[in-house]
């Protein structure tokens, strides 16, 4: 897939425009997010993915829309695990719901900017020794073992401050407490950092934590940096507003962790037989291919929303069935 220099532009300047026209329209009078709202932005953010999955199989092929939509789906999905620790950071840091959209814009802004770091790295090691297909499969499937064990975000986490956010702390004066919806402000003549933008920054800097599993997974399903990269801008881009919607609802996916574990020891196995199959390692089979089964990327999507479609399904009847009855009105007795 060869992308001309300008179209790379031409898509990061629209991703721009989008998060502007975002930042313009919800952030212009500081507000709590509705769910109503989130959901017709969540609908606004699928709509111009899936716009956009419909140009690459108009402008290339139907086998690169396919992987663009693979990847977004599972980068969608494997991004559900960020919310739990937005919700942490939210709660530890006290943010007033009328800023959380703002701290969630920013902070997913950088998170993209440090992906994009990664996606490239990714893609040069990648191009320069396929042999690191079967460090990332085995490293996918160990990680659907943890999360098949451990599962999303447990109920008593506590939130920790990273590296990064400590660094920025300690080079940055920060003020005490909130000052309205300011990110920085002036005390004494000087300038300070609020609260507001450590969170910004412990928001992007999580999410980089997160990419360690994501990105190797989408490598998984296509080898070309720019559907990687768009892929992962748009999942991001959608993910805020699903954090509006779901809000509490996301302890109710008992069965989620689950499904991503699936997907990600899938991903992995196919990643392991394409290095396989493309086998360069002098100690196996002399160097040459090893002839096994390789999965398309229609069998690698039909598996994804399969798995995603039944685990969403089991646990909504799960969380049904567990649901404290209702209490019976009291019947009026009239003698």
């Amino acid at each position: 897939m060869n992308i001309p220099a300008w179209v790379w532009i031409a898509t990061i300047a629209g991703l721009l425009l989008l998060l502007a026209i975002d930042l313009v329209i919800v952030d212009r009078k500081p507000h709590e997010v509705t769910v109503g709202e989130a959901a017709r932005w969540v609908v606004f953010y699928v709509s111009c993915a899936v716009a956009f999955g419909i140009g690459v199989w108009m402008f290339s092929s139907g086998t690169y829309a396919g992987e663009f939509f693979a990847g977004y789906i599972t980068e969608y999905s494997l991004s559900v695990d960020n919310l739990f620790i937005f919700l942490v950071i939210m709660s530890a840091f006290s943010v007033r719901p009328m800023d959380q959209h703002k701290v969630l814009l920013v902070g997913i802004l950088l998170a993209l900017i440090l992906r994009g770091v990664f996606i490239a790295v990714g893609a040069a090691v990648i191009a320069q020794f396929s042999w690191v297909f079967y460090v990332f499969g085995g490293f996918l499937v160990y990680t659907a073992y943890k999360l098949s064990r451990s599962g999303l975000g447990g109920e008593d986490e506590e939130y920790q401050e990273n590296r990064l956010t400590r660094l920025t702390r300690r080079f940055l004066p920060v003020t005490e407490g909130y000052h309205g919806s300011r990110v920085f402000t002036k005390v004494n003549g000087k300038r300070f950092a609020t609260p507001l933008f450590i969170v910004m920054v412990a928001i992007g800097s999580a999410d980089v934590i997160f990419a360690v599993d994501s990105i190797p997974a989408i490598f998984g399903l296509t080898k070309e940096p720019f559907l990687v990269f768009t892929a992962n801008a748009f999942a991001l881009m959608g993910l805020r507003q699903l954090y509006f919607l779901l809000g509490g609802l996301l302890r109710r996916l008992h069965y989620l962790s689950v499904g991503l574990s699936v997907i990600l020891g899938f991903i992995g196995a196919k990643m392991v037989l394409e290095a396989l199959h493309d086998n360069s390692l002098p100690f196996l089979n002399s160097g040459q291919s090893i002839p096994v089964w390789t999965i398309n990327i229609a069998v690698s999507l039909s598996v994804i929303i399969g798995v995603l479609a039944l685990t969403t399904l089991a646990s909504v009847i799960k969380a049904r069935r567990t649901e404290p009855a209702r209490d019976p009105e009291p019947a009026n007795n009239q003698n």
